[in-house]
């Protein structure tokens, strides 16, 4: 064989090996997100962007997901025979879920390697380590409150309400004017479910909530009476927007930028959907006292990731589970949406002033929940919201819409 030849044949070779091997070790990292709306999306898209140039071998392929598609399908991916390697998902009831089912993986070497049990204020450990064990890896939170248009305010000499009577009077001020005070959208049931919480909480304490939220109080106590009865008076007295399951809650939003209702009963996130014209005419304040003897609870969801028992790349994902946990990989969260992050090291310069009224008003609060279907089964919480809705186009069945809600909690307990 001519040498020139031989030569060119080898150099070829090597190449073509080459290239073989680059593309092996070009790893593809699969993570399935339920960030949909457009700034946690965006967000996201660029943590991904920011992890694949620190890691110039990995190939991520970020799958987003509308947010109440997603709590159906991650049900069938976590059993199927090819899940992603890392998913978004809710701390409290809802891991817990998947947890007791061993369908996710126990990510402890990474808390313990990462040191996140110093780096996450203890409260988080509690929604993240079950039987001593990690399998939730929290990243970012928000509060709930009532978020208000200021112009609306404004122009009627409306001051922010901190007990019950306040508010009515900011009720009925509105309505005065032809403003209704609450805009909502009910079609997927949870926004109902907030101001169960929150009379709840209100009234019988965060103790009581969470024990009923577990499934350990009938929901006939009379207790849960005095919930339903103050939620009765808002709606038999045309607090809501007419016709309120017809919207989501996004499309509920409608009436607060038109300015045809004033106040929104919602989590953070409420920014991210709305105008920034509008957004930058909300304010918020604490849904009110009702009972000053009651320490005060907020509802304070907490968004994070985990990793299926099934994971194709279990080293992969945990390395990207590592990232989420630094300051690096919570960094856009923080600046762009103004999330609460976990890791304290955080510098606090990056929020704005309303989070940093939001973080003042979590200080100031007593005992915290996740929400009404991440505190219960989720199974459980599907039937009592039917309820829930019920209870909002018959206010005046609400005793018998609670023997419902027991019955619910019977079989719950039974099975």
């Amino acid at each position: 064989m001519n040498f020139k030849n031989f030569s060119l044949i080898t150099i070829t070779l090597v190449m073509v090996m080459a290239l073989s091997f680059s593309a092996a070790a070009q790893d593809t990292l699969v993570v399935n997100t339920y960030t949909s709306d457009p700034a946690p999306r965006k967000a996201m898209q660029e943590l991904v962007a920011q992890y694949e140039e620190m890691n110039p071998d990995v190939d991520v392929e970020l799958n987003i997901t509308a947010h109440e598609d997603f709590k159906q399908a991650i049900r069938v991916w976590l059993t199927s025979d090819n899940p992603p390697d890392v998913f978004s998902w809710f701390a409290g009831n809802r891991a817990g879920y998947f947890v007791d089912r061993g369908l996710v993986m126990d990510i402890t070497d990474v808390w313990e390697e990462e040191n996140f049990y110093e780096k996450f204020p203890k409260a988080f450990q509690s929604i993240s380590v079950y039987d001593d064990k990690a399998y939730f890896l929290p990243h970012n939170y928000y509060w709930w409150s009532v978020f208000y248009r200021e112009s609306i305010f404004e122009e009627y000499g409306l001051e922010e309400p901190e007990t019950w009577d306040e508010f009515l009077e900011v009720g009925e001020t509105l309505k005065e004017n032809g403003i209704t005070p609450f805009a909502i959208g009910t079609k997927f049931r949870w926004t109902a479910a907030a101001f169960f919480d929150y009379f709840n909480m209100r009234i019988n304490g965060a103790e009581f909530h969470k024990e009923l939220m577990a499934g350990n109080i009938p929901f006939t106590d009379e207790r849960v009476a005095d919930v339903f009865e103050k939620w009765k008076y808002l709606i038999e007295n045309d607090y809501f927007v007419e016709n309120a399951a017809a919207y989501s809650w996004q499309e509920g939003l409608q009436f607060l930028s038109r300015g045809d209702a004033a106040m929104y009963l919602m989590g953070q996130f409420i920014l991210d959907a709305t105008s920034e014209e509008v957004a930058q005419d909300l304010n918020f304040f604490r849904f009110p006292i009702i009972d000053e003897d009651v320490p005060v609870a907020e509802d304070l969801p907490t968004d994070g990731f985990m990793v299926p028992a099934k994971a194709p790349h279990p080293e992969l994902a945990k390395d990207f589970i590592a990232f989420l946990g630094s300051v690096e990989g919570q960094r856009l969260f923080a600046e762009d949406l103004g999330r609460l992050v976990t890791n304290k090291n955080m510098d606090d310069e990056v929020y704005d002033d309303l989070t940093n009224k939001g973080r003042k008003m979590i200080d100031e609060t007593d005992e915290l929940a996740q929400f009404y279907d991440r505190d219960m089964d989720p199974e459980l919480a599907d039937k009592t919201m039917d309820s829930l809705m019920a209870f909002w186009y018959s206010p005046e069945d609400y005793r018998n819409i609670m023997k419902e809600m027991e019955a619910h909690r019977q079989n719950f307990i039974n099975d």
